[in-house]
């Protein structure tokens, strides 16, 4: 019997025990958190996948694993001899979670859930549905502590600082805006989990969780008050002054609940991000909409503007040094996927403000890399002087978080590679050089980006690109590209000039390759006229491109000018910044003209 195979008996054990017919387990935190911390990944513990995302459905003899396209090939891999099902997310013939449960249990028969992990209108909608088909829903049930006997301690990490000079806003200001969003909804509180949210709103930082510079906190806002729940012990001194001159009071992290149940409402939360506990505290109905700091961190002041765009220039230092050193390996350095993302990591070290990556390094060779989100496993690949390896990384400086994805040549590539990589960045570029009226969304913009794929009739099954925080979580809401909405994903909102967006097209071929181009790219407004208001995107990422994978024959003419142009840019911006002068000489010449 396999470790997870042991691990789902324990768990169907205590299901029996409570009278549970099923039992789910997300990807999250009480926080609605994207990335968790370890004492949080018991979806991880009990099935073995890793990725980032996904949602395992428990029942007495049979289990199943939803996750999106970015990781089928990964999680077919993990979850090969688990007796757990995959289920492909947005496929024609994949059942949803409510489906399945439908399918498979009979009226009467109990799911449960810990109500601290699953959105109040997650669960609202799960009891809607299934209240129908007489099947009940329990969510006060923590099976995993239970079960999980070995699991780690809740992060503690101290918290410091973010200083105003990089916030551009002050907490005093934040909270003045905020007031003013539940003064016009006749709000008298407000509840915020989030804690990208919460440390924008406060101004501070910590490590709680890896890349992701944040505290698990909860904030609560009066007219009058204002406070946040945390250990006080892990609050340094700075950040409690702040606080204090900002008229916030520190409370202990799980009296919360406790407050929420005296409340005097309208309390004005999000349902889509407020978990079903604390929702389900309240004593009043809540008042119900998108959280107003949503907007209000996604839309950049011009301080954190042009931190950002210090940090993604020292960010292009790093990985064109690590760019040439890997174009330059001789035949047997005997380098590997793992070895080449710590010499990326050694190169964004010596950066100033450089104090994490802002996500865990895909390093990926070959047929890997067709693995979206691969990470390099018990084998640490070598790598040959032949093919494409993809990396996606990022760092987080106190000036900015920066997310890049170069696909670089090795060695001798085939014709259909070559093909594949220049069709990839049609795409990019197409996106990047877009000018449109305000008012468009992501989802208008897709298809410039994916059209180059479309012609051919292939897919790469994700959206084209993310909104990214500013020194805080690499993926951000509400801004992305996608070609189509999905609900469980808040990213399909009207594009606003300050906006970061990443624009990542790429092509997938299982047991081939996997090829990636990564900018992040910044909404600003371009003209107006009797027609509206324009708006275009300036690229804030400056690395080559590796011209080893182009076929210029591929490209039109306009797409050739846009990366000319863009390489000139890259050499003009990032060249003074170099201090060797071989690697200076070597940038020069790979970022002159396509044709030259």
């Amino acid at each position: 019997m396999s470790e997870t195979t042991q691990r789902l008996a324990a768990l169907r054990a205590e299901m029996k025990r409570e009278g549970l017919a099923a039992f789910i387990i997300p990807t999250s935190d009480f926080h609605d958190t994207e990335y968790v911390a370890d004492y949080f990944a018991a979806r991880r513990h009990f099935s073995g996948f890793t990725g980032s995302a996904g949602t395992l459905v428990v029942l007495a003899d049979k289990a199943a694993l939803w996750t999106d396209g970015r990781y089928f090939i990964q999680a077919e891999k993990e979850l090969d001899g688990s007796g757990i099902d995959l289920m492909r997310m947005g496929q024609e013939d994949t059942p949803s979670i409510l489906s399945y449960l439908e399918t498979n249990l009979k009226p009467g028969e109990t799911v449960g859930f810990d109500g601290r992990t699953v959105s109040f209108r997650e669960a609202r909608e799960w009891k809607r549905k299934l209240a129908a088909k007489g099947i009940e829903l329990e969510s006060g049930k923590d099976l995993v502590s239970r079960v999980w006997t070995d699991r780690p301690p809740m992060p503690k990490s101290e918290t410091f600082v973010y200083p105003l000079e990089f916030a551009g806003k002050s907490v005093q200001e934040k909270l003045a805006d905020v007031r003013q969003v539940m003064a016009e909804e006749g709000a008298k509180a407000h509840i915020i989990t989030k804690i990208d949210e919460i440390i924008w709103l406060y101004n501070f930082r910590a490590d709680d969780i890896p890349c992701f510079p944040a505290a698990l906190s909860y904030a609560l806002i009066t007219p009058e008050s204002a406070s946040l729940y945390i250990d006080e012990s892990r609050v340094d001194a700075g950040t409690k002054k702040q606080l204090a001159d900002a008229g916030v009071e520190l409370k202990p992290y799980d009296r919360i609940y406790e407050d929420a149940n005296v409340l005097e409402g309208p309390v004005m939360i999000d349902p889509s991000f407020v978990n079903t506990r604390i929702a389900g505290s309240l004593p009043t109905k809540p008042l119900e909409m998108p959280d107003p700091i949503v907007m209000m961190k996604a839309v950049k002041n011009e301080a954190e503007l042009a931190a950002t765009r210090e940090a993604h220039l020292k960010d292009g230092v790093a990985v064109t040094e690590f760019m040439y050193w890997l174009k330059n390996l001789p035949a047997d350095a005997g380098e590997t996927e793992v070895s080449a993302a710590d010499y990326l990591r050694g190169r964004r070290k010596e950066q100033e403000g450089y104090f994490e990556d802002s996500f865990a390094t895909i390093s990926a060779y070959k047929e890997n890399a067709a693995m979206m989100h691969y990470h390099p496993g018990a084998v640490d690949v070598p790598l040959k002087q032949e093919g494409m390896l993809l990396v996606d990384s990022g760092g987080q400086y106190m000036d900015g978080t920066t997310d890049i994805t170069r696909t670089f040549v090795l060695g001798p590539i085939t014709d259909e590679e070559k093909k594949w990589f220049t069709k990839a960045l049609r795409g990019h570029i197409r996106l990047e050089k877009a000018k449109f009226l305000h008012g468009c969304r992501g989802l208008n913009l897709d298809i410039l980006a994916r059209g180059p794929m479309w012609e051919e009739e292939i897919d790469y099954q994700c959206g084209t690109g993310h909104g990214v925080g500013h020194v805080s979580n690499v993926h951000e809401a509400p801004n992305g590209f996608r070609w189509k909405i999905v609900p469980e994903r808040n990213d399909s909102c009207v594009l606003e000039p300050g906006m970061i967006t990443s624009d990542e097209p790429g092509v997938y071929e299982e047991g081939k390759f996997g090829i990636r181009h990564e900018n992040e790219i910044l909404v600003k407004a371009a003209g107006k006229n009797r027609y509206g208001q324009f708006l275009e995107f300036e690229p804030l990422t400056f690395v080559p491109f590796d011209r080893d994978g182009i076929d210029p024959a591929l490209m039109t003419e306009d797409e050739i000018q846009w990366l000319d142009d863009y390489h000139r840019d890259v050499y003009d911006k990032i060249a003074p910044r170099l201090k060797d002068e071989s690697i200076k000489a070597w940038l020069k010449d790979v970022t002159r003209p396509l044709r030259g």
